[in-house]
């Protein structure tokens, strides 16, 4: 009798709907693979129909260059402070060091995980006293749950610091209604093949100003100024996204809403059935807060229970990962001034991704669920 061979389970993979590949098609039969095309308005005009808030998108070549360029248009240079929340990937913070700018990180608060309002303005005090203001916040909705949207808002106005909102892992996530990349001064968004929805690789920069996004567009086509030969008054960038990605995004956008319902099926699934393990907690959402659930997080009692279940889930051929390991500890960036209580350091310490793909079956969620069990009990 033949053994049933068991699939690979992955964290979050790639989930193609039906249309991505007519758009992609249609980009081939007219020739349109050079980097701009209708693909590319089709598929800015989803995400702002999508977002709504008045909004206007630049499709560019990746959540990090929209960073990178939100900066930019934000007057950050070199030897500027950037506060950044350490709670996150390094790509929210990359950028910073693109620009000889230097990060100053803020630790999380307990509620949502993001950065710390509390930390936050101690940070921002702390650094004018030096006559160091920063230039901007970079606040990052982690795992698809929102940060603090009003307690940040208020810091930002009431310092006169500018907000990058960091939507990488957002898309589909709210905030009293109100769809994420839409609350900071410049929003950005991220469709790397591991996020809700992918173009392969892709970003894109939200802003409720017209001429953002159009300074973005320029900055992201190498800065040719307006003549019939190559004039460039200003250092540019080949950031925007190609016509046969934006396809892709397309069809993507025409599923999202499913994908997130999907995702927030898994999070239900992994809640209600490991519900007796009274030591596993999960991320809540607080009053007015609605997370896409990009990810499924749990955290363990201690690290060495962490490392029980990642290792169990990986003899399996189970993908899962440990939460984002902070940026002030990590080596590039551990020089850099740091304002943190050990929140972030121990939801770091105790935190584990579990497989969150929008297509996963229910045998796949039951097989993730038995092995916990199994495990733990």
């Amino acid at each position: 009798m033949e053994t049933a061979i068991k699939t690979k389970i992955w964290l979050s993979s790639p989930h193609m709907g039906d249309m991505e590949q007519v758009y992609v098609k249609e980009a081939f039969d007219t020739n349109w693979v050079a980097p701009l095309g209708p693909n590319v308005n089709q598929f800015e005009m989803a995400i702002k129909e999508y977002i709504q808030n008045d909004v206007y998108v630049a499709a560019l070549s990746s959540g990090t260059g929209a960073i990178h360029l939100a900066l930019e248009l934000l007057g950050v240079s070199r030897d500027d402070e950037v506060l950044c929340q350490s709670f996150t990937f390094s790509a929210s913070a990359n950028p910073i060091l693109y620009l000889g700018a230097k990060p100053v990180f803020v630790d999380s608060e307990r509620d949502t995980w993001n950065i710390s309002p509390q930390l936050l303005e101690k940070a921002i005090i702390n650094r004018m006293a030096l006559g160091k203001k920063p230039k901007a916040i970079v606040a990052v909705h982690l795992y698809g749950m929102p940060y603090k949207i009003v307690e940040i808002r208020k810091i930002s106005e009431k310092y006169n610091i500018p907000i990058v909102e960091d939507s990488a892992e957002a898309l589909g996530s709210t905030y009293s209604g109100i769809k994420c990349s839409s609350f900071g001064d410049i929003g950005i968004l991220s469709f790397n093949g591991n996020k809700i929805i992918t173009t392969s690789g892709g970003g894109a920069l939200v802003s409720r100003k017209e001429e953002i996004k159009n300074k973005a567009v320029f900055l992201a086509t190498q800065a040719r100024d307006d003549a019939p030969h190559y004039e460039h008054s200003h250092v540019g960038y080949n950031y925007r996204m190609s016509n046969v990605l934006a396809g892709i995004g397309r069809g993507q956008m025409e599923v999202l809403d499913e994908r997130v319902t999907a995702r927030r099926a898994n999070f239900e699934f992994y809640r209600t059935n490991l519900a007796e393990l009274k030591e596993i907690e999960f991320l809540m959402e607080p009053t007015g807060y609605f997370c896409n659930r990009w990810l499924t997080c749990i955290l363990t009692p201690s690290f060495e229970a962490r490392e029980k279940i990642r290792l169990a889930l990986l003899q399996e051929d189970i993908e899962s990962r440990p939460l984002w390991k902070p940026m002030h500890l990590q080596p590039v960036f551990n020089k850099y001034p740091s304002f943190t209580d050990g929140t972030s350091e121990d939801l770091f310490d105790r935190g584990l991704c579990l497989p969150s793909g929008s297509n996963l079956r229910k045998e796949d969620l039951e097989r993730i669920v038995a092995l916990i069990l199994k495990t733990v009990l």
